[in-house]
């Protein structure tokens, strides 16, 4: 019986092994074509906004 529960022990973590490998490659709904249509769109606004301030120009160089 003590050899049994010991063949146990490989088989429970061979499960685990089963589980996580199948959880890490799972299909994701975000990937690279999402995340680079946010960074365009964030990109875009970037260029959009301006700074209402007037630049400093600085002779004393």
């Amino acid at each position: 019986m003590g050899a049994l529960l010991w063949l146990l022990i490989p088989l429970l973590a061979a499960l685990a092994a089963t589980v996580w490998s199948s959880w890490t490659v799972r299909n994701r709904k975000s990937g690279d074509v999402a995340e680079l249509a946010g960074y365009a769109r964030f990109r875009e606004a970037m260029e959009r906004s301006e700074d209402p301030r007037p630049k400093e120009h600085s002779d004393a160089a």
